[in-house]
């Protein structure tokens, strides 16, 4: 299953996610949940995988690794303890909602696969409605605990499978955001090839340098629902984080605060005063591809984005807007707080990630064997099987140190900005409070007050999550 995927795509219709849920599999039916010792000694064991991923489809690459390598190891490893371990793959290739939709209906009904494939995102959602209990639960504490994964792991990156201070699987994947530059245009301007802005400022000042160049757009920064979720992701929230506080905390979402008004007040500088970005492309419904294209032919001087534009989009071999001379004329940074310091934590760099990883199934007749699995599947053998010859961030730094060190911005993605980075949170709120900010940033970027936006938003904040005492400022 690859990962790091573009999320909330559309959802499918009521049809076929009426079909889906009359195709779910019951391989794992036991009652209202499994205790830890439940045929924790069984001999004879049958175990199921489920995930968004189909050969000859959607993450074809994911579903061949778990067919032909997951699979018969695992069965192979289990051999030699003496366990008769019979493992089988239940493939999707649909819409991530609709695949969403798929594994609530199974988890809800008691059905579905022993582990299952989650976008972080989801966690807390499924967690609230009790379709997933914590790792400590289904196992128990010192069992997971003891993993010597955990090592690995940096304690961000275990926020992607974590909601609300518990542990709820393993995460599989994981990415980071920085700021891209184009050295060449850099050079014209009389930039330095080593650029590391240390404030909002310092990136204002680049740009307007760059936008001496005639045909170069200096900057830009995803803003309005045209981006979707690049917006909120590669835009709108690393830039919060790097006003002192994330978008939720506690329980509570960030509403009109003095921080969201900074952040949109960058926008309105950016795409008004200072005419540093494209306004109309932050409208149009491929707007995030163009920017792709112009960055990829040296018309575009800086932008946000994660590593998906470094391995899929400006790859010279692979690319789907390859750039020849991407490893010489492409440099990034990490993307500055507004001020040094006044990120959160008292940060003076930030970032935000995003992640999927696998969960095990509350109503598994087998929740040690499951837990060998996962364990199983996220071992650094079987996550180097998964990555193969192209390079990719996992959230384990042992696999880090080992295939990423030909890549010099997946390496630095890996050791400078994970440590730093935060993940969006994983509430069934989110993706509304994800439009609201998107049309907030759009309103701005078409010439519209900050101040006013900020308003709007925390209107339309309260209608989303209850209420004014579910906000803070």
């Amino acid at each position: 299953m690859k990962k790091i995927w573009p999320r909330y795509l559309a959802g499918g219709s009521a049809a076929i996610v009426g079909v889906l849920a009359l195709a779910a599999c019951g391989g794992t039916s036991s009652g209202a949940g499994s205790s830890p010792s439940l045929n924790a000694d069984a001999k004879d064991v049958t175990l199921t995988i489920t995930s968004n991923s189909i050969s000859g489809g959607k993450n074809a690459t994911g579903a061949d690794w778990i067919t032909n390598y997951v699979i018969p190891k695992f069965e192979a490893a289990e051999k030699a303890k003496g366990v008769n371990a019979k493992v089988t793959f239940q493939p999707n290739g649909v819409d991530d909602q609709a695949y969403k939709t798929k594994i609530s209906l199974d988890l809800s009904t008691g059905r579905g696969a022993d582990i299952v494939a989650v976008d972080g995102i989801w966690v807390g959602e499924l967690a609230d409605a009790g379709y997933i209990k914590p790792l400590e639960d289904l196992v128990g504490g010192s069992t997971v605990q003891g993993w010597d994964g955990w090592k690995q792991i940096k304690p961000a990156v275990q926020q992607i499978t974590t909601y609300n201070g518990k542990l709820y699987g393993i995460p599989d994947g994981t990415d980071g955001r920085v700021i891209y530059f184009n050295k060449k245009l850099f050079a014209q301007a009389g930039l330095p090839a080593d650029w590391q802005p240390k404030s909002w400022d310092d990136v204002l000042s680049a740009a307007a340098k760059l936008k001496s160049l005639p045909g170069v757009t200096p900057l830009q920064i995803n803003a309005g629902t045209a981006m979707t979720e690049a917006t909120t992701t590669q835009g709108f929230l690393p830039l919060l984080e790097g006003t002192g506080q994330p978008i939720y905390k506690d329980g509570k979402w960030q509403g009109n605060s003095q921080g969201v008004r900074d952040v949109l007040g960058l926008y309105s500088k950016v795409y008004g005063a200072d005419k540093l970005g494209d306004p109309a492309l932050q409208q149009d419904a491929k707007g995030r591809d163009k920017s792709f294209q112009e960055f990829s032919q040296d018309k575009l001087g800086i932008m946000i984005e994660s590593d998906y534009l470094w391995r899929s989009v400006i790859n010279p071999k692979s690319g789907i807007d390859p750039m020849k001379d991407r490893d010489s004329a492409v440099g990034w940074a990490k993307i500055p707080a507004e001020a040094p310091g006044k990120g959160v934590s008292g940060q003076d760099f930030v970032s935000m990630s995003g992640g999927s990883g696998e969960v095990i199934n509350p109503n598994t007749k087998y929740p040690q064997q499951a837990w060998d699995l996962l364990q199983f599947m996220n071992s650094p053998e079987a996550i180097k099987a998964r990555i193969g010859a192209n390079p990719q961030i996992s959230p384990r730094d042992d696999v880090n140190s080992q295939v990423l060190g030909s890549d010099p911005l997946l390496k630095f993605i890996s050791t400078e900005v994970l440590p730093i980075t935060a993940y969006r949170p994983s509430s069934s709120d989110y993706t509304q409070v994800s439009t609201a900010i998107q049309t907030a940033t759009g309103k701005v970027a078409s010439g519209g007050s900050p101040d006013q936006a900020a308003s709007d938003y925390q209107k339309a904040l309260e209608g989303i999550v209850g209420g004014s005492d579910k906000i803070f400022n």
